[in-house]
């Protein structure tokens, strides 16, 4: 277990995270009001998401192998760290649904089938409740977390010093 603590660590910060953001969205009027705007706005999570996996990535290469990082250590750091996010994300978009805001899914609904994005409610509801975004969730997560750590160990792995003898 000690060997994945800082990827669990990270997992648990991304979670609360994912959970504040959802808390925004829905302060800034994006799961009501500003309903329309959801679909661009909420990609704007890939900001903070990337800067956390990068500072996870981070902590591990100094905490665990004090500061020397190959790619492929941090490459299985990120798949471990996204596996860990990827199990939690049931949990936060539980949270989201039912605690956070249980307005959204009847929200994004309705709108979706007044802007004719489905045709009817039914078609609406088949795409938008929980069990969807739930599954979508875990492995959206999953492979998101690890192209990021495919592209950030590029810059982060160490690199090897030439030896000039």
């Amino acid at each position: 277990m000690k060997a994945v603590q800082i990827e669990f660590k990270w997992a648990i910060y991304f979670s609360m995270m994912v959970l504040v953001w959802m808390w925004l969205e829905k302060l800034s009027g994006l799961h009501g009001r500003y309903i329309d705007y959801h679909l661009y706005l909420t990609n704007l999570f890939a900001i903070p998401a990337i800067w956390l996996m990068v500072l996870a990535l981070k902590d591990k290469k100094q905490t665990f192998y004090g500061g020397q990082m190959t790619y492929i250590q941090g490459l299985i750091s990120g798949i471990i760290l996204s596996s860990f996010i990827a199990m939690l994300s049931p949990l936060t978009q539980w949270v989201t649904t039912y605690v956070i805001t249980p307005e959204f899914f009847p929200n994004v609904i309705k709108r979706s089938v007044e802007l004719g994005y489905f045709p009817n409610t039914e078609a609406a509801e088949n795409n938008f409740n929980y069990n969807n975004y739930a599954v979508k969730g875990l492995f959206g997560s999953f492979v998101m977390g690890v192209i990021t750590t495919a592209v950030a160990m590029i810059f982060i792995r160490t690199k090897k010093v030439d030896q000039k003898h």
